[in-house]
C-alpha cells in the first residue's frame, strides 16, 4: 500500500471517519493532515508509510497475542467467546472461570482440539488460532472472567477480563404519558434563598401529580463553578459525576444560626430578577459550613445519620475523594490569590491529583474535604426524597434527569481524570444551518481506548450518578456513543471529522444501568444523525427526541401529529431555542440583535423568514384540529412521552440560553414568572391540555 492507503487504513482502525455527509447532503472528505493529527491525539504516529505499516503490524500482532480483550461487553444471549491461542496449545486443556459479581465462582473445562477453529494467522513467525469457546447461561452485571491452562503441577492463568453482561434494551417506557420540564435553579418561591431547591421541587410535584403529570424533567444538576457569566451553564459542568450544592434546602439539614446580614442577603436574593449564582453559592456555603461544624461536633440532626454518611462516601470511592479535594484546592488557591480561577494556574505541584503536595494538602485540610463530601451526601438525600415523593404521589416516572455531553476543560474532571480525555483535539459540530462555520465547543473528547482499558468504570458511574434518584435520563447529544465531531488542534472548525466510539459497548452498559436503575433513557438525537445511528439507538431501547421546530417534511412544512414516531419523546422546544410565545414574537431574533450577535440587516432577513415559519405552524395546527393550541398538537402525537416546558404554560417569551452569547444575555439565570406557591393555575392548564388531547385521540 502507498502512504495514503495506509493512512486511511490506520484511521479506520481508530474509528476516524474518512468522510461524512452534512445536513445539506454534501460529502466532506477528511484531509490527510487532519487524519494524521487525530491519530497522533490517540497515540498513533503516522509520519511515513513505514511508520504506519510498522504501527499497524504491531497492533495486529498484539491483537492475536491477546487471548481475549481485557474488557468484554456482551449481551445476555451470547453463547460463545472467541479466544486466541498459540497453535502449539491446541492439544491442551483449558478452564473458563467465571466470577460473578456476587463472588460466586463457576468453572467449565475444555479440550482445545475439540473446539471449532474460527480463524488462523501467522504472526511474527508463530501460528495462532481463534477458537470458539462455549459459554453457559449468562447473568446481567459486572463480572470477572479468567482463562486457565490445566497443566501439571500447577494451573496457569493466561488471560483475565472484566466481563460485562448487558440486556438487549434499556427499560421500556410503558404507556403514553406527559410531564413538565423546569429549570430547577429558576423555581421561584417565598422561602428559597434566591435559587430553586429540592423543597421547591417537592411543591411542584404536589401541584402537578394530581394534574396527571408522569414526571418532572430537570436541567442537568451537575456541579458547576457558579461563577457569572462564564460558569453557569449546567451543560458545561465542573464535574459530571456530582451535583450542584446550590439546589440544597439548607434549612432542612440543620440550624445555620443566620445573622442579620445573612438574612438580608437571602431576602435580596429571593427578590432578585435573576439567579445570582455567586451570591447564592456564597451564602449557602457559609450556612452549610456552620451546620457541618455541628455535625463534626456530634450535634444537630445530620449527626444521627453518621453511618449513612460513611456508607455514601464508600459507595463513591476515589471519584468523590478527588472531587472534594479539587473543591478544597480551588477554594484555597483563590483565597491565596484572587486572580487565580483555573486549576491550570495553580502552583504546578497541585495540578497533579496524585502528587505528594496534593496528598499533604488533603491531610492538612481533611475537614474541608469532608465538608464537600457532606454536601454531596445531603444532595443525594434531598433528591431521593423528592423522587420518592413523586412516586408516592402517583407519578409513574418521577424525576427525569439530564446528562450533559461536555465537561469544563478547567474543571474537576479534567484535573483528576486527564488520561481519559484525548489531548490535542476538541469536540464540536460540523457546519449546518444554525452555524454555517461549524461549532467549536472547546473541550476534549473522551479517550475511547483508555475507557475501554479501564473496563468502562467511569462511563458506568457517570450514567449511574446522573440517573440517581430518578425514573428517566435524557442523554444530551446521544450521538456521542456512536461518533463525535472532533477538531484537531491547529485546524479550523470546519476541517474536523467524526471519530467513532465503541458504540455497542456503551449502549450495552447504558441498557444495563437503565434496567438495574429502573429508569427510561431518552437520547437527544438532533443534528447530523445517520439512519444507521437511529437504528442502533432504537435497537438499544433508547427513545428518540423530537422537537416541534425540527419536525418538517421535504418542503419545510411542519409534520402532522400522526407522522411522529411512537418510540420517542416529543417537546415544543429546548433550552437553546425560543419558547412557543417567543417564536411567534421573534423574541429570540430580537435578543440576538440586541446582544450584538446579529446586525439590523440580518435581523430583518431572519424576521421575514420567521413570519413565514409562524404561518406554517399556524397552518399545521389548524389542519390537525389544534388551532392556537400547540400543546394539544404535541400531546396528540403517538410519541410515548411528551414534555411541556413551564415557559410555555406561563407564556414566557424569553428562552433560558441564547447560543453564542455569554455576558450579553442572562443565560441560565431566568426565574419562573410565578412562585411555586401560586402554581395551581398552571397545573390546571397542564391537566386540561392532557385531558383535551386524550379525548380527541379517543374520538
Amino acid at each position: 500500500m502507498n502512504y495514503h492507503e495506509l493512512l486511511a487504513r490506520a484511521a479506520q482502525a481508530y474509528g476516524i471517519e474518512l468522510r461524512y455527509t452534512d445536513t445539506w447532503g454534501r460529502e466532506h472528505e477528511t484531509s490527510p493532515e487532519v487524519l494524521r493529527a487525530l491519530l497522533a491525539s490517540l497515540g498513533f504516529m503516522a509520519g511515513s508509510a513505514e511508520e504506519i505499516a510498522h504501527g499497524l503490524a504491531a497492533r495486529e500482532a498484539a491483537r492475536w497475542r491477546q487471548p481475549i480483550d481485557p474488557t468484554l461487553v456482551v449481551r445476555e444471549d451470547l453463547d460463545h467467546l472467541r479466544v486466541h491461542i498459540p497453535a502449539s496449545r491446541n492439544g491442551a486443556s483449558m478452564k473458563v472461570e467465571l466470577e460473578w459479581e456476587n463472588g460466586e465462582l463457576q468453572h467449565h473445562w475444555f479440550w482445545m482440539a475439540e473446539l471449532p477453529t474460527l480463524e488462523s494467522a501467522s504472526v511474527e513467525g508463530h501460528e495462532w488460532l481463534a477458537k470458539r469457546v462455549p459459554l453457559p447461561g449468562l447473568r446481567l452485571g459486572y463480572h470477572h472472567l479468567r482463562l486457565i491452562w490445566m497443566q501439571v503441577p500447577q494451573l496457569e492463568t493466561f488471560a483475565e477480563a472484566r466481563f460485562i453482561v448487558c440486556p438487549r434494551q434499556a427499560k421500556a417506557a410503558g404507556q403514553r404519558s406527559a410531564g413538565l420540564a423546569v429549570s430547577l435553579y429558576g423555581l421561584r418561591s417565598t422561602r428559597n434563598w434566591g435559587c430553586g431547591d429540592f423543597t421547591d421541587l417537592e411543591a411542584l410535584i404536589d401541584a402537578f401529580a394530581p394534574a396527571r403529570a408522569a414526571f418532572i424533567a430537570l436541567n442537568p444538576l451537575h456541579a458547576i463553578a457558579n461563577r457569572q457569566p462564564y460558569n453557569t451553564s449546567p451543560y458545561l459542568p465542573q464535574c459530571a459525576f456530582f451535583r450542584n450544592f446550590i439546589y440544597l434546602d439548607v434549612e432542612r439539614i440543620g440550624d445555620a444560626h443566620l445573622d442579620d446580614d445573612m438574612r438580608r442577603e437571602i431576602e435580596a436574593l429571593r427578590a432578585s430578577e435573576f439567579v445570582e449564582y455567586e451570591r447564592v453559592a456564597r451564602v449557602k456555603l457559609a450556612a452549610l459550613g456552620r451546620i457541618f461544624e455541628h455535625f463534626l461536633a456530634g450535634r444537630g440532626p445530620a449527626y444521627l445519620e453518621q453511618d449513612q454518611f460513611e456508607a455514601y462516601i464508600g459507595s463513591q470511592g476515589q471519584l468523590l475523594r478527588d472531587y472534594a479535594t479539587f473543591c478544597a484546592l480551588d477554594e484555597e488557591m483563590h483565597r491565596r490569590d484572587h486572580n487565580v480561577w483555573l486549576w491550570t494556574d495553580w502552583p504546578e505541584v497541585y495540578r497533579d491529583p496524585r502528587s505528594a503536595a496534593t496528598g499533604e494538602f488533603a491531610e492538612k485540610h481533611g475537614d474541608r474535604i469532608l465538608f464537600f463530601k457532606f454536601l454531596q451526601w445531603q444532595i443525594q438525600l434531598q433528591a431521593a426524597a423528592a423522587h420518592a415523593r413523586a412516586l408516592a404521589a402517583g407519578m409513574s416516572i418521577g424525576l427525569y434527569h439530564d446528562l450533559a455531553l461536555a465537561t469544563d476543560q478547567y474543571g474537576a474532571d479534567l484535573w483528576a481524570l486527564r488520561p481519559f480525555f484525548a489531548t490535542g483535539s476538541r469536540v464540536g459540530a460540523p457546519p449546518d444551518e444554525l452555524a454555517p462555520s461549524g461549532q467549536d465547543w472547546g473541550f476534549p473528547p473522551p479517550h475511547r481506548e483508555a475507557h475501554r482499558t479501564n473496563g468502562y468504570q467511569l462511563f458506568a458511574q457517570s450514567i449511574r450518578n446522573a440517573a440517581a434518584c430518578g425514573g428517566a435520563l435524557r442523554i444530551d447529544h446521544v450521538m456521542r456513543f456512536l461518533r463525535l465531531y472532533t477538531i484537531p488542534q491547529g485546524f479550523e472548525t470546519s476541517q474536523g471529522t467524526y471519530v467513532q466510539d465503541y458504540a455497542q459497548d456503551l449502549l450495552g452498559i447504558l441498557a444495563l444501568e437503565s434496567v438495574r436503575g429502573n429508569f427510561i433513557v431518552i437520547g437527544e438525537d438532533l443534528g447530523t444523525v445517520t439512519g444507521e445511528a437511529r437504528a442502533a439507538l432504537a435497537e438499544a431501547g433508547v427513545l428518540s427526541y423530537r422537537v416541534l421546530w425540527f419536525e418538517r417534511d421535504g418542503a419545510g412544512n411542519f409534520r402532522p401529529p400522526d407522522s411522529y414516531p411512537e418510540r420517542a419523546l416529543v417537546c415544543s422546544t429546548t433550552h437553546d431555542l425560543p419558547t412557543l410565545a417567543g417564536f411567534a414574537a421573534a423574541r429570540d431574533l430580537e435578543a440576538r440583535r440586541d446582544s450584538g450577535l446579529a446586525d439590523e440587516a440580518e435581523y430583518q432577513r431572519q424576521k421575514a423568514h420567521r413570519d413565514g415559519e409562524v404561518r406554517r405552524l399556524e397552518e399545521a395546527l389548524r389542519a390537525a384540529g389544534f388551532a392556537d393550541d400547540p400543546l394539544g398538537f404535541l400531546l396528540a402525537t403517538p410519541c410515548v412521552l411528551a414534555v411541556i416546558n413551564q415557559e410555555d404554560l406561563t407564556g414566557e417569551t424569553e428562552q433560558q440560553n441564547l447560543p453564542g452569547s455569554t455576558w450579553q444575555y442572562p443565560n441560565w439565570r431566568r426565574k419562573m414568572l410565578v412562585t411555586v406557591e401560586d402554581i395551581a393555575p398552571l397545573a390546571a392548564h397542564f391537566a386540561e391540555a392532557v385531558r383535551r388531547s386524550r379525548r380527541l385521540i379517543i374520538e
